[in-house]
């Protein structure tokens, strides 16, 4: 009972830190900037094929590597 006491207590000062640090937020130039010129569609459009190519990148190898296990 004394574990899940703390546990519940290290969730709520999480949970407050948490909501602390999202009304501190800082104003960021860049970003704005972007958001004007349309050009953070083209940034999240490329992170979003980063993503994307890594995530097929680790699908193509782990069913290689499995295949290899299989294998043995």
């Amino acid at each position: 009972m004394q574990k899940l006491s703390r546990y519940i207590t290290l969730l709520a000062l999480a949970l407050f830190s948490f909501s602390a640090k999202a009304q501190q937020m800082p104003e960021v130039e860049m970003a704005d900037s972007l958001r004007e010129n349309g050009k953070i569609f083209v940034v999240i459009i490329i992170m979003s094929l980063i993503f994307i190519g890594v995530a097929a990148y680790l699908f193509n190898l782990d069913r290689k590597i499995s295949k290899m296990e299989k294998g043995q």
